[in-house]
């Protein structure tokens, strides 16, 4: 497989982007946004969140904001994360963005080049590019997606990253069928790629690639760390100066108001709970307050093993426990949640305390 360098030299490290002065690095925080379309707005109201959730970020000094991609679901507005990113890149002056992920089943890796070198060409150093080999969907939207094509995606997985690492500047070897092939615009530079993970096969695919990883603590907190750990372990590089770079995906939300954070703590029960049971819409606030304010949700211990709570000192601090028991060089915050004037208030807050702890 083509080798890619992961975060070769300290610049790209920093995070830096146009109009960052090269003196003050970014804090190796992120942001991952599903988008969420919260009760009685509209899709357009919910990505104009979205931008107002970004440019926060990067006056807090995040070094990423990455926008999800899922599918067939009325709560959010990510199911097209390549737009999302221009969007967020034309509203937004020097941090990061990209797609967490593009799940790369779902797409070409000819067309995925080809949008990915646009949006360098119209945002140089500041475009990422996370893929994942999940679906981000249900079992029928992906076979729409796919065009009704049966393939295994476990399987097909390598062979896609390898043929779209060959066309974003890899390349094909010249007897290859598609070595005359140009995915354009032509840019000078690729950008930052990582593999999403949820189980060891993320971490495990990008140590033997010589590739960067995130992995979804969200989604398996007991598996995150010590497949973090091996993948520090048996990272293989595959240029001179490859090296591992890796970062945690963590569900946090920071308050000094305790009402908030359990508030919080509810919208994301009542959301996981929505989930299984195959309900798509946003949550309703009235039911996120009946439980929240509910004797038994308070007395019950509220912890799953996903959530990072609390103040935001207590927070920046686990949270930056959590980034050396895992061995990782960022941590990206997720913050699903209601009113986004919370969601902006507590990426601040933990900015400012990670900045106090660090």
């Amino acid at each position: 497989m083509p080798g890619v360098n992961p975060r070769g030299n300290a610049a790209r490290a920093r995070g830096l982007g146009p109009g960052v002065n090269a003196t003050h690095e970014t804090l190796p925080l992120a942001v991952l946004d599903f988008v969420g379309i919260e009760y009685g707005e509209s899709a357009a109201a919910s990505i104009a969140g979205a931008v107002g959730i970004a440019r926060a970020v990067e006056a807090a000094g995040y070094r990423r904001y990455w926008v999800s991609e899922h599918h067939n679901m009325r709560s959010l507005a990510c199911s097209a994360p390549e737009l999302l990113t221009a969007h967020i890149g034309a509203r937004t002056d020097s941090i990061r963005v990209g797609a967490a992920g593009i799940m790369l089943p779902n797409h070409a890796p000819f067309k995925v080049a080809e949008m990915f070198r646009t949006l360098l060409a119209m945002y140089p150093g500041r475009i990422d590019l996370a893929l994942g080999r999940a679906p981000g969907t249900d079992p029928l939207t992906a076979h729409v997606l796919r065009r009704g094509l049966d393939i295994d995606p476990g399987a097909d997985f390598p062979g896609q990253v390898a043929e779209l690492l060959a066309f974003l500047g890899g390349g094909f070897p010249a007897d290859h069928p598609y070595a005359r092939l140009i995915a354009a615009p032509v840019v000078d530079e690729q950008p930052e790629i990582f593999v999403l993970g949820s189980s060891p096969y993320g971490p495990s695919f990008a140590a033997i690639n010589g590739m960067s990883a995130v992995f979804a603590h969200h989604m398996s907190p007991d598996l995150a760390f010590e497949s973090l750990r091996e993948y520090r372990r048996t990272f293989r590089p595959r240029t001179p100066d490859g090296a591992p770079y890796s970062a945690m995906s963590v569900l946090a939300f920071a308050s000094e108001d305790p009402e908030a954070v359990i508030d919080f703590e509810a919208a994301w029960t009542l959301t996981m709970h929505n989930l299984r049971r195959g309900i798509r819409e946003p949550l309703r606030p009235e039911e996120v307050t009946e439980l929240a304010r509910s004797p038994e949700f308070r007395a019950a211990g509220r912890g799953d093993g996903r959530m990072v709570t609390g103040e935001p000192k207590a927070v920046a601090e686990r949270l930056l426990r959590m980034k050396h028991d895992a061995q990782v060089d960022e941590i990206v915050v997720v913050t699903p949640s209601l009113g986004r004037e919370r969601r902006a208030a507590s990426f601040a807050a933990l900015a400012e305390a990670w900045r106090a702890a660090a």
